[in-house]
């Protein structure tokens, strides 16, 4: 298995992700290379909770502009991944 730092790289903060908290999902940034079973796993082990469920899905990155030149770059593409948790459990974010 592998480090559990090194395939939950953060918990991302969002509207939707605030949203998702009330029904017991958290919302991280991934490993591209990481698995459903890595991230439970290391989910688990990070924040001592019981996962029943992960969903991920592959965020492809954006076109963006370097100021006012004409060339175009590109962010890098990036994964994401839902973690359901155990009913009566949360992750502390404080």
């Amino acid at each position: 298995m592998k480090n559990p730092n090194a395939v939950i790289r953060t918990l991302l903060v969002t509207e939707k992700g605030t949203r998702l908290q009330a029904a017991n999902k958290y919302l991280f940034q991934v490993a591209p290379a990481a698995n459903k079973i890595e991230i439970r796993h290391a989910v688990e082990k990070l924040f001592n909770v019981h996962v029943t469920g992960v969903n991920t899905m592959r965020v492809d990155g954006k076109a963006k502009r370097a100021g006012r030149s004409p060339r175009m770059g590109r962010t890098s593409d990036w994964k994401k991944a839902v973690v359901t948790l155990k009913a009566g459990e949360k992750i502390d974010l404080g």
